[in-house]
């Protein structure tokens, strides 16, 4: 049953991927050509990130930050977010590049987010099975609250995923996407612009401290 649902999910991620890569083109367009007007080059934020079994993944999404610069004060994320790459992140604009990542199997249209790669010796191990399928677009996670959840809040629920998906469940993770994506609810964690680092929560996957 499990592996009939990846491949049905795989076959979906697809089709979709593919339909939206056409269909929004020119979309992706014009927020390359706003991106490139608001935040300069490069238009593209990329960044490894882990995929299945933490094989690490080139991430691609729409730059919603401006770069670092101490002189200028743009340190934090705080610093170097405008308002339009708030824009870009509470209409979910920025993930359109992502589909790129679905298509080549990189990622799937539903499971856990990827995160960073120096968190993978931050997990414990109940919190490292989030590995074991593709990271998502969307989650169980982002229609649970999103940012607004403490991260082990967040990991539950993408182990949750990883127990019980179905095809069922992920229509119903993207339907409910739909519905958050339009109340822009959980955009950020509370005084911070996107989410505090995530420095561990338990024992460590490789024994070493949350910190490392």
């Amino acid at each position: 049953m499990r592996r009939a649902t990846d491949i049905t999910q795989r076959v979906v991620d697809v089709c979709v991927a593919l339909t939206v890569l056409a269909a929004l083109s020119p979309v992706m367009l014009v927020v390359a050509v706003l991106v490139r007007v608001r935040l300069g080059s490069p238009i593209l934020f990329r960044q490894p990130r882990p995929g299945r079994y933490g094989v690490p993944f080139t991430l691609v999404k729409f730059r919603t930050m401006l770069d670092v610069d101490p002189q200028r004060g743009l340190v934090t994320d705080d610093d170097r977010m405008t308002p339009f790459g708030r824009l870009l992140r509470s209409t979910s604009l920025d993930e359109l590049p992502t589909m790129w990542n679905v298509l080549r199997g990189q990622m799937s249209l539903v499971g856990p987010r990827p995160m960073l790669m120096r968190y993978l010796d931050r997990y414990t191990p109940e919190q490292h099975r989030r590995h074991l399928v593709r990271p998502g677009v969307t989650g169980l996670a982002q229609v649970h609250g999103r940012n607004a959840l403490s991260w082990e809040e967040k990991f539950a629920l993408d182990v949750l995923y990883v127990d019980h998906r179905s095809i069922v469940l992920n229509a119903r993770i993207c339907a409910a996407t739909l519905v958050t994506v339009l109340r822009r609810e959980g955009i950020s964690a509370a005084g911070t612009a996107t989410m505090p680092e995530f420095m561990g929560s338990g024992p460590q996957v490789d024994g070493r401290s949350g910190n490392a």
